[in-house]
C-alpha cells in the first residue's frame, strides 16, 4: 500500500470550506466525513481533513492560530503544466479564495503561484520541468542554483 498523507486543517465553516475545496478539484469522501470533519481527496495519496475548530482542538492543547494573520504551514501541490498551475489558481479565485498571496515564482523550468482558502491557509501550486532541472544539476549546478540559472537563461544577452 502506498503511504498516504492526511493534512489536518482547522476551519471555521465546514460547509463553506468543503464547497471551496470541491471547487478547486478535491472530492469529499463521505466515509471519513461527518458534521465535524470532511475528508477532501486530491489524489490516491493526498487527503485534506477539514476539521471544525472544536474537533481540531481535541487533538492538540495548543491554540489554533488565525491563518489569515499567522502562518502555521505552507502547503504545496504539484501541477502537470504551467497552465495547470494557472487553472488551480483560477478555480480558487472563482470559489472565493484570495489569489497570489505570495509572489509568483517563474524561473522558466519552475513555475508556481498560490491561493488562500476561506480560512487563510496558503496553498502553493508548482510545476517543474524535471528533465530541465536535472540537466541543470548535471551541468554542475546545485538544486539552489538551478532556478537562478534558469532565470539567467531567460534574460537577454
Amino acid at each position: 500500500m502506498a503511504q498516504l498523507i492526511f493534512i489536518n486543517l482547522p476551519v471555521r465553516d465546514l460547509e463553506r470550506s468543503t464547497a471551496f475545496y470541491e471547487s478547486v478539484g478535491a472530492r469529499k469522501d463521505p466515509r471519513f466525513s461527518n458534521e465535524e470533519a470532511a475528508c477532501m481527496v486530491f489524489s490516491d495519496t493526498i487527503h485534506v481533513m477539514l476539521l471544525t475548530h472544536a474537533f481540531f482542538g481535541r487533538f492538540t492543547p495548543k491554540a489554533i492560530p488565525d491563518a489569515r494573520n499567522n502562518a502555521q504551514v505552507l502547503l504545496c501541490l504539484s501541477a502537470d503544466s504551467r497552465a495547470g498551475v494557472d487553472g488551480w489558481v483560477a478555480r480558487a479565485r472563482d470559489a472565493g479564495g484570495a489569489i497570489d498571496p505570495t509572489p509568483t515564482q517563474d524561473y522558466g523550468l519552475m513555475y508556481g503561484r498560490s491561493f488562500e482558502d476561506p480560512d487563510g491557509h496558503i496553498w502553493e501550486v508548482m510545476w517543474m520541468d524535471v528533465e530541465a532541472f536535472l540537466a541543470a544539476q548535471g551541468a554542475g549546478q546545485s538544486a539552489d542554483a538551478a532556478p537562478a540559472a534558469a532565470q539567467a537563461q531567460l534574460e537577454p544577452a
